[in-house]
């Protein structure tokens, strides 16, 4: 069996698919299934059993674990405008240290999201490095979350036998639908250029970048995907690593190639970055993707253009899921 923990949400809800065509097919899902609008990345895929995530820890997965192949921990609060930091210390720091403690108990391989935004404002670099999470300073109780638990997990001696911190970067994609303000910025454009034939971009407010010019390391979900895979398969050497495409590009860009594969010219025009995230907000990320390719990952990443141009014409002008 393998566990995919938020598996209801954007990138585990494509992980189950993926791995059920790749051929593994016993798949347990971990999620609060209670919301509505997340169920519908999970309909019509072959799950051997959906399991609550209060139930996964207390219940489940000791009873369970001897037949466990690896866990993919993806769950996780992701709201990155939430400013409780006892949420995150409960959902994503905490429950995550559970999920560690049976996964080394039981010699379980556990592959974790950890998350760009544990890089800051980017001062120290990108670096996938195990010296550097002791001295970032992210830029918001999310981030701080997800430090933390790479940091504690640096500090373990007793470990699964293989484990992996997924630094995930921008990524977007199919499944997102129920993401609301968190979903990626092509979501947002296609639904304001369906609704209003536009789009809004944020206005810098920094000197040393002009408005739209703001970059950031945009990955294709698939890219993720093959990541996982690569990663359950290879078992490389056990750390964190970046998961991005490894090139920066504007919001403009992707906005306009937005624009292109729905056939209309670009319509942007921009607004004041909100005052709660205006402070916090990242200006540029791009991934050092070397350590991770040389675990023997030698497949490119997806460009903007193509991926852009996949997701609007076979998702969202389908209405389809992954």
């Amino acid at each position: 069996m393998i566990v995919v923990t938020g598996a209801a949400g954007f990138i585990g809800s494509c992980l189950v698919s993926w791995l059920l065509k790749a051929g593994y097919k016993d798949i347990i899902a971990v999620d609060d299934f209670s919301r509505e609008d997340k169920l519908p990345n999970l309909a019509g895929k072959s799950i051997l059993d959906q399991v609550n995530r209060q139930v996964f820890i207390k219940e489940w997965f000791g009873r369970h674990a001897p037949n466990v192949q690896a866990v993919f921990h993806l769950g996780a609060r992701t709201d990155t405008t939430e400013q409780s930091t006892a949420i995150f210390d409960s959902l994503n720091l905490n429950y995550s240290k559970a999920v560690w403690k049976v996964c080394t108990e039981h010699q379980i391989p556990m592959i974790y999201a950890s998350s760009a935004a544990t890089y800051g404002d980017g001062t120290l670099e990108y670096l996938d490095n195990h010296e550097l999470p002791f001295q970032l300073q992210p830029l918001n109780p999310y981030g701080i979350s997800k430090n933390d638990f790479d940091k504690w997990a640096l500090q373990q001696t007793e470990t699964p036998p293989n484990w992996y911190g997924m630094k995930f970067f921008n990524v977007y994609g199919p499944n997102e639908y129920h993401k609301g303000r968190m979903a990626s910025v092509v979501l947002h454009c296609y639904r304001q250029i369906v609704e209003t034939g536009g789009m809004k971009l944020f206005r810098s407010h920094r000197p040393d970048f002009e408005d739209g010019e703001q970059q950031r390391d945009f990955i294709y979900v698939t890219d993720v995907l093959r990541v996982c895979q690569h990663l359950l398969e290879r078992l490389p050497e056990n750390g964190l690593y970046n998961v991005g495409n490894g090139l920066a590009r504007s919001f403009y860009e992707l906005a306009a190639t937005t624009f292109r594969a729905m056939g209309r010219s670009p319509n942007i025009s921009f607004i004041d970055t909100p005052e709660d995230i205006r402070a916090t907000y990242q200006y540029y990320t791009q991934a050092e993707m070397e350590k991770f390719h040389n675990t023997g990952f030698s497949r490119g990443m997806v460009n903007i253009e193509d991926g852009i141009y996949e997701y609007v014409k076979e998702y969202l002008v389908k209405g389809r899921y992954f």
